[in-house]
């Protein structure tokens, strides 16, 4: 592969070389005309449906100096799917993680969501919703786009743009996904609408789920025109399985002080007793049956106004606005001990605040372990539960304006640019949790390889509110929010009938901040009123595939314990002064980046080559101011860092026409990915560690023992040299057969350094934060992270083939077939993608109805590793294979029936701890039908 990559890099520079000597001969021209005409000549045939909108994404393929794949509505409200991100998955080279079983983040050609860039109607876009799930980290601050923020239906195409071009903006080494809603002037002259209605359910909600799309527009003579849509939906949904936190591994010496304290091991035989108390065991960290509940309701509007002046001139201008809102009900049954160790299966006798049933220590039946002392089931009598309820509401709001404009002052010379505002907040008002604790017996098997579950209550009712007792709340909130201030300006002349220049600049304000609040039961004043009195006017049972037991009701529990959600002491006096906040960080980016590109359309040896070639410079500052906290999370202070880099990236695109259906690309590129926004923060932590520290002592520094970290704004952007080589052959109304191979050199990764014995003026971290302490104090161990030494090379390819299947006899020349197949050898180090994925799509249609079924495919993927056999850094997923269909009938040729079904199969999601990739949480979805109808006028 590398070879051929070399080869390819040559013959690519030797080619632009010679481009333009052959430019110019008489036998260019002819050859030139002959084949424009060749293609330009006009076929009699009208495509519809499916087909034409890979038809329409074909024309773009085809016709770009770069390497993109495109999804196309062929109609308006009538994009394929009903999640972008879902759709994106068709793609080669593209993988999705899902929430709720709908599509959320796209990984791009071996490089996690953080490596992907997003745009929306040519303007970068960042938005961040949350999960339900801690396993898949909650909430994020980061640099990747969630596609569940919007309706499809709002967004007229899609485009990945695989290879980079010195015209696009710098950033985003997996690639560039372009979002475009709908324009006046994309339609003909006169008015033009859309009204689209479904109505769907979920196997396992079974509730109604309605989503509504409009769409209209009107174009007078395309001088004036404008377009508005609106998608509204409400959706419940659910996840259900089964889990763990991870795993404990409590010492010999803690196993004998619970033993000492009355943990019954003597049922154990010998063997097994001198195993537990050896301290080797690995247990499950929190047996788990749950359920992940969600009503969520999504409103998008978008308007688009377009205006020409004067013949050669078009301004756009583009509003978009999106709330995304969701409020979850999570509920648990764990085991939570109240005297052990971790959320183990086993527990000493609790305190006299607790009910009789609790104030006797378990008595462990059986355990059995694997090779790698991981215990993969245990028997045991007495376990202390928690049923745990939590309630949140999560708020999105997303707002985009931008104004475009192209004004074609001559033949020659065009320009254009645009220039815009976007917000994106995220906030959780409230993220409650209602404890209740209770006693009864469990029998965990994980299997013998760890990787399933399997959790049985014998002699116990798990839905008796004797067994269960009140514990506690705990009371969280959550807010985020990122700006954008983006301007471009750009200028293209034609030199000549081959040569186009290209040239601009561009501005991009980037800034993000939040806070976390966490006012936990043993500051909020909830423990001493609730903790170990009857709930048995305060619950109900909660029923999933897996069991049934008691969750405390809020409403309830609330009037009887004369609570609310509250980040501050109570009106009857109970409770502290809120002390975890956490997170407290505002970072900016400014960057000024210019380009110039020279664009060809020639012929070498005969055959049309064109192509680009450029160079893109960038300067960015950034800044970052973060609170320095210490014990229990006290403010110390504040860091305030600054940072800067420049750079410049070349590019090359080739493409070599070899027939008119026949194309070779070759792309040479430099591109960057800007470090993560965790890693930039400047927030950090100061801990002065010895009580006797002395600063007036001579041997200050050797007895204060100070420890600091923080975030470093100065991180350099990761950087990439990317090699691309592909073929592609074009036939038919819809054909398309290509292979590809491509490979990055990664450089700049980002890790931690730890530092010894340096003064504080070294570290960025304010001195202040520690009493007595100075700018020439010494901090004994300082970490941060930075950009490390070295190279990471990942290499993949692709395959690709869809056409129609018309060499078949009637009837079934009406089908027609999509596959693409990806695989990618990365470094263990980059996490987050799948070594293989495919895609397959089979479609049947005619002018009255069609039908089509699609399969997508990713192999096991890593979100983090480690060299450990048995580290919880070690944490990924399992393959998984996803089935969607659709299906329609046009009762005439303005109103269409249509019928869709997501997630045919009820795939398990399953992620995984360790080498041994043990069980970690496993929960399934259920399958979502839904029922359209559609008018178009």
């Amino acid at each position: 592969m590398k070879n051929m990559l070399m080869t390819g890099a040559a013959a690519g520079a030797l080619l632009l070389i010679a481009a333009p000597s052959f430019a110019q001969t008489d036998t260019t021209t002819s050859s030139q005309t002959a084949s424009s005409a060749a293609e330009t000549a006009p076929v009699e045939v009208v495509i519809t449906g499916f087909r034409k909108s890979l038809s329409d994404a074909r024309r773009l393929k085809r016709s770009s100096n770069i390497q993109i794949d495109a999804i196309v509505a062929e109609d308006m409200a009538k994009f394929p799917e009903l999640n972008l991100a879902e759709s994106l998955q068709r793609l080669p080279g593209v993988q999705i993680t899902r929430e709720a079983g709908e599509g959320r983040r796209i990984s791009l050609r071996g490089l996690g969501p953080d490596f992907a860039r997003v745009q929306l109607n040519g303007m970068e876009v960042l938005g961040n919703v949350d999960s339900a799930q801690d396993s898949r980290g909650q909430r994020s601050r980061d640099r990747a786009f969630d596609f569940n923020i919007f309706a499809s239906e709002l967004f007229s195409r899609v485009e990945v743009e695989k290879t980079f071009e010195a015209a696009q903006k710098e950033g985003g080494m997996g690639g560039t996904v372009g979002l475009y809603t709908g324009k006046p002037f994309d339609y003909k002259p006169g008015s033009k609408g859309a009204l689209s209605v479904k109505i769907g359910t979920n196997e396992y909600t079974q509730d109604v789920q309605p989503r509504i799309a409009a769409l209209y527009s009107y174009n007078w003579d395309n001088r004036f025109g404008i377009a508005v849509s609106a998608a509204y939906s409400t959706r419940e949904t659910t996840e259900q399985g089964h889990n763990t936190y991870n795993y404990e591994q409590p010492s010999a010496g803690k196993m004998a002080e619970l033993v000492a304290k009355g943990l019954n091991i003597s049922k154990l035989t010998t063997a097994q007793q001198a195993k537990f108390l050896s301290g080797d065991l690995y247990f499950a960290d929190g047996n788990r049956i749950s359920s992940w509940n969600s009503d969520q309701e999504r409103l998008g509007l978008t308007a688009a106004v377009q205006w020409r002046p004067v013949e050669n001139m078009l301004l756009t201008l583009d509003v978009l606005h999106g709330e995304y809102t969701t409020e979850r009900s999570e509920v648990h049954l764990a085991t939570r001990p109240l005297a052990s160790s971790g959320s183990v299966a086993f527990d000493t006798a609790a305190s006299t605040v607790w009910p009789t049933a609790f104030q006797t220590a378990s008595v462990i039946n059986n355990l059995t372990w694997d090779s790698s002392n991981y215990v993969t089931m245990t028997d045991v009598t007495g376990t202390t539960f928690g049923s745990e309820h939590r309630r949140s509401l999560n708020e999105n709001r997303f707002d985009q304006i931008a104004l475009t404009g192209k004004w074609n002052l001559s033949d020659r010379l065009t320009l254009e640019g645009h220039i815009g505002y976007e917000k994106s907040t995220y906030e959780t008002p409230y993220d409650d949790k209602l404890y209740m604790r209770a006693r009864g017996n469990l029998i965990a098997d994980y299997g013998s390889d760890g990787r399933s579950a399997s959790f049985q209550y014998p002699n116990w009712d798990t839905t008796d509110p004797d067994n269960y007792v009140m514990d506690s709340f705990y009371y969280r909130g959550f807010n985020n929010q990122s700006e954008l201030r983006e301007a471009e300006f750009n200028a293209s002349y034609a030199l000549s009938d081959v040569w186009t220049l290209r040239a601009g600049a561009a501005y991009h304000r980037f800034s993000q901040g939040g806070i976390d609040k966490f006012y936990d039961d043993n500051v909020n004043g909830t423990r001493t009123k609730t903790r170990g009195t009857s709930v048995a006017d305060i619950t109900s049972v909660y029923t999933n595939e897996f069991g049934s037991w008691l969750i405390g009701d809020y409403g309830k529990a609330f009037a009887k314990y004369n609570e609310y959600h509250r980040f501050g002491p109570n009106r009857d006096g109970t409770g502290g002064a809120l002390q975890d906040i956490e997170n407290v960080y505002d970072t900016t980016e400014s960057t000024i980046s210019e380009f110039v590109q020279a664009d060809w359309d020639s012929e070498l040896f005969g055959k049309r080559f064109r192509g680009n070639i450029g160079l893109r410079g960038y300067q960015t500052d950034t800044r970052s101011v973060g609170w320095i906290q210490g014990d229990s999370y006290a403010y110390l202070g504040t860091a305030d860092v600054e940072g800067s880099y420049s750079g410049v990236l070349p590019a090359l695109n080739t493409v070599l026409e070899m027939t008119p259906d026949v194309l070779v690309r070759f792309s040479a590129t430099q591109n960057l990915n800007r470090p993560g926004l965790g890693s930039m923060a400047a927030k950090g932590s100061a801990f002065q560690s010895n009580e006797d520290c002395d600063f007036s002592k001579p041997d200050a520094v050797n007895n204060c023992e100070i420890s600091a970290s923080r975030g470093n704004p100065d991180l350099k952007p990761y950087k990439d040299d990317t090699l691309d080589l592909s073929v592609e052959y074009y036939f038919g109304k819809t054909g398309l057969v290509s292979a590809g191979v491509f490979q990055k050199k990664i450089t700049n990764f980002i890790d931690s350094q730890n530092l010894e014995n340096i003064p504080f003026s070294e570290t960025g971290v304010p001195s202040g934060t520690i009493p007595g302490a100075n700018e020439n104090t010494i901090v004994d161990e300082f970490s941060m992270p930075v950009n490390i030494s070295g190279t990471k090379t990942l290499t993949g390819f692709e395959l690709v083939a869809q056409g129609q299947l018309s060499f078949l006899p009637a009837p079934f020349d009406n089908l027609g077939v999509v596959a693409n197949y990806t695989s990618v050898d990365a470094p263990i180090e980059i996490t987050g993608i799948s070594k293989t994925s495919y895609n397959a799509t089979v479609y049947y249609e005619t002018e009255v109805w069609g039908a089509r079924a699609s399969l997508s495919h990713r192999s096991k993927w890593y979100s983090g590793r480690s060299s450990s056999v048995m580290s919880a850094s070690t944490r990924g997923f399992q393959e998984s294979t996803y089935v969607d269909a659709a299906a329609f009938y046009n009762i005439n040729a303005k109103l269409q029936l249509s019928l869709n079904a997501i997630n045919l199969t009820n795939q398990k999601d399953t992620q995984f701890w360790g080498q041994n990739e043990y069980l970690y949480n496993q929960n399934q979805s259920g399958t979502t039908y839904m029922f359209g109808l559609a008018y178009k006028f």
